[in-house]
This record gives C-alpha cells, sequence and structure tokens, in this order.
C-alpha cells in the first residue's frame, strides 16, 4: 500500500539535531517535495520553533520590504522555508545572529543550491550549517539503514548470500524516492506527478533564480539529460536539438543543476592518472523523474536492458549520495575514465581513502568488469580501501585483492 509521504522516517534529522545544539543557523537544501519542510517541522516544532513559508507570497513581499524589521520580529526560535525565494534575507539573518549568537537560532530550507550561489553562502559563512535532504533513499522508504559504505570504508564486505532483485530492481529504478510520488497508487500516476513536478518546478524556482525567457526549452533540455543520464558531459551533444547557443545551454545547464534536478560527477585524477579524461558525468537528480520524462517504465525497464542501464548506474550513485548525506564524515563523489578506456562509475573518497564501485544490471560478474577498479587501485595506492562490482546476484564474492562481487541488495538494504 502507498505510504503518506510524512509517514517515511528521514535519516538525516539526527544530524539537524546535532547542528542545532552548536551552530546558529542550519540550512536543509534540496530539491522541492524531497520533504525539507515536513523534515524542519518534524524536528523543530517538538523543540518550540515557530514555522513560516515563503511560498506565501504575502509573508515574501513583507520580508523584501522590510528584511531587518521582518527578522527582528521573529520568535527566538524559527523555521524559514523555501528562503531562496526572499535572498535579500540573508544579511538581515547575519546581522541577527552577530547581535545574539546562540546556537538553534534559525532551521532554514531552500529549493536551491546556495553553494552555487556565492554571495549567498558566504554572507552566513560560518554561522550556518549546510544539510542536504535528498529524495528517499531505498533504506528510508523501507525503514532499513544500510550500512554499506561503513563496510565499503572498512576495506572489507561481510560474506552474505541474499535473493536477487530481479523485475523489483527496474520497479525501484522507475518509482524513484520522491515521498509525493510514492504515495500515489499506480506507476502511471506516479509517473503523471513526476511530469507535472518538473513543469512546476521550472517554472516557480527556476523562475527565481533567473530572468531566462526560453523557459519552454528547460524541460525538453531535461528530457535530453535524461535520455543521456550517466554520460559525460558534452555541451553541444545538448545543443544539438535547440536554436540555442552553447553558451545559453551551459547556463540552463547550471540552472538545473541549482534546483537539484540534474547532479554533476566530477572526474577523479591523482598525479598516477595522466591520461584521465577531464571531464564531469551528468546524472539525473532523481530516476523516477528520469523515467517519466523518457515515457518508461518498470515493464519496459525489464524489457530494454539498454534503457536500465544508464539508469541505473543514475539510480546506484544518488542512492549512494543519500546514504553519504547521512554520515558525520564528508565523502566526495566522482567517476574514474581515461583515455584507453579504463572506467569506473562511482569513485568515493573520505578521509579514509578511496573506493571504487561499478554497477551492472547483470546476475553474473566476468573478469573484464574489474578492469577499470584494478586501474583505480593502482592509481590510488595505498589510500585505496576497496572496489566493488554491484550486480544483481545473490552472494558478496571476493573476485581479486580488495575486489568484490557485492550484490545490489546488499547496497540497498540494511544487510551487511
Amino acid at each position: 500500500m502507498p505510504r503518506r509521504a510524512s509517514a517515511f522516517q528521514r535519516f538525516l534529522a539526527p544530524r539537524l539535531r546535532e547542528a542545532l545544539r552548536d551552530t546558529p543557523a542550519v540550512l536543509i537544501h534540496g530539491p522541492r517535495q524531497s520533504g525539507k519542510s515536513t523534515l524542519a517541522r518534524t524536528v523543530g516544532e517538538p523543540l518550540g520553533y515557530r514555522y513560516f513559508t515563503f511560498d506565501n507570497d504575502d509573508l515574501t513581499a513583507a520580508a523584501r520590504g522590510d528584511p531587518a524589521g521582518f527578522v527582528a520580529s521573529l520568535p527566538p526560535k524559527t523555521i524559514l522555508d523555501e528562503l531562496q525565494r526572499v535572498p535579500e534575507l540573508f544579511t538581515a539573518l547575519k546581522a541577527a545572529i552577530d547581535a545574539r549568537r546562540r546556537p538553534g537560532r534559525f532551521i532554514l530550507t531552500g529549493s536551491a543550491n546556495v553553494l552555487l550561489v556565492p554571495h549567498l553562502s558566504d554572507s552566513l559563512a560560518g554561522r550556518l550549517a549546510i544539510l542536504r535532504l535528498h529524495p528517499l533513499a531505498q533504506g528510508e522508504i523501507e525503514n532499513a539503514r544500510p550500512r554499506v559504505l561503513d563496510a565499503i570504508f572498512a576495506g572489507k564486505i561481510p560474506t552474505r548470500i541474499v535473493e536477487r532483485l530481479g523485475n523489483d530492481l527496474a520497479v525501484r529504478v522507475a518509482a524513484g524516492g520522491y515521498p509525493a510520488a510514492l504515495a500515489r497508487r499506480t506507476p502511471a500516476r506516479r509517473s503523471a506527478w513526476y511530469r507535472d513536478y518538473v513543469e512546476t518546478q521550472i517554472q516557480r524556482d527556476v523562475r527565481d533564480l533567473s530572468r531566462i525567457h526560453s523557459f519552454d526549452a528547460l524541460p525538453r533540455l531535461l528530457s535530453v539529460v535524461a535520455a543521456n543520464t550517466a554520460s559525460l558531459l558534452n555541451i553541444a551533444e545538448l545543443a544539438a536539438p535547440f536554436e540555442l547557443t552553447r553558451q545559453t545551454i551551459h547556463e540552463y545547464v547550471t540552472l538545473l543543476e541549482r534546483v537539484f534536478l540534474i547532479d554533476r560527477l566530477p572526474p577523479w585524477h591523482s598525479n598516477r592518472t595522466s591520461r584521465a579524461v577531464k571531464r564531469p558525468k551528468l546524472h539525473l537528480g532523481d530516476t523516477g523523474v528520469a523515467c517519466a520524462l523518457l515515457g518508461l517504465d518498470a515493464k519496459t525497464l525489464n524489457l530494454d536492458r539498454s534503457s536500465l542501464g544508464p539508469l541505473l548506474e543514475t539510480f546506484v550513485v544518488q542512492e549512494l549520495r543519500r546514504q553519504a548525506s547521512w554520515r558525520p564524515v564528508p565523502i566526495d563523489f566522482s567517476h574514474y575514465r581515461d583515455r584507453d578506456g579504463y572506467e569506473v562509475d562511482v569513485v568515493l573518497e573520505s578521509a579514509a581513502g578511496v573506493a571504487g564501485v561499478e554497477v551492472k544490471a547483470a546476475a553474473s560478474v566476468t573478469e573484464n568488469d574489474l578492469r577499470g577498479l584494478k586501474k583505480l587501485r593502482d592509481a590510488a595506492g595505498r589510500r585505496f580501501r576497496c572496489g566493488i562490482v554491484l550486480y544483481d546476484g545473490t552472494a558478496v564474492i571476493q573476485l581479486d585483492e580488495r575486489l568484490s562481487a557485492v550484490p545490489l541488495r546488499v547496497a540497498l538494504a540494511a544487510t551487511t
């Protein structure tokens, strides 16, 4: 049965509570409808926080008209929702925090990436903790917290036998992770929600961030990116279907990135990788959105493995990002590819070292699947913790030194 959007436990909640204990303001940013407001209110209201949203036009007008006066009138503990709609408030918030510096003064939410808007994030530097809330991870949907990232950086995945995901893998990819979409009763209704969501978000949040006029091009561009998800960024190819300059397409890609509809995965390289390709990959922010834009459902994906492959790679990238967001120690995400054809879908790097993840929809693993991971192992040297091939099999199998095959089910659920 579908679950209410508010029924999902968010594993980011402990990090929010922790940040409120020692930081004046905490920003939860992420895509619209990912659950930011629900998380802020679930954590904040029992602690006495009052909630205000800038989706209310009257409140937005009042804040824009007198930012300092608006902030001065706020209760001691305040949630300000969709703050990107009133950028004028950042300076007033800075002044209020400096005048009375105590932890837990504000919970802020935003549907635009302030890390890509330097003057906004810089104004609250040292006063602001930033948490990224993604759409739901598989463990949040199942209420079972996965531990695969802990095992990866420990350098060993415990041996297990599990059931294959089989046809359920495509179901998960097509369903995506937005709470309101998952509350819909049928795949067709979920797909309709995603299509409406893209249109609404572009008309609201992108319009707030930019004065561009060709809004009709943005949903089409997002569909082109969806069709090329998990591919190297190639502005010329993205511009080909449009009567727009490459510079314009580049700006549109950046806009879609700022509202979390797409993610850029940078290249990984070291002083041992002189032949590395230094271009980022583009991934859709959520595979439910991608499948809706491409007219794909679980049945189609199970029949068309060529479509499933790149979407599964994007699904895993975003799933691992979601799991990483709960961890207190940050993880950098990148990909590896060189001019000799060696590649690794996801490179994870933290203070503990470097790890590589290859993604396969198949139920078996071949020696060829290890080529890129072996290259990464050599390039990372002593910092290399382990490499895994995620596949739709049943067993964790050690294949080579610090290289293993790991069932996708193990990476998605609390089975390690």
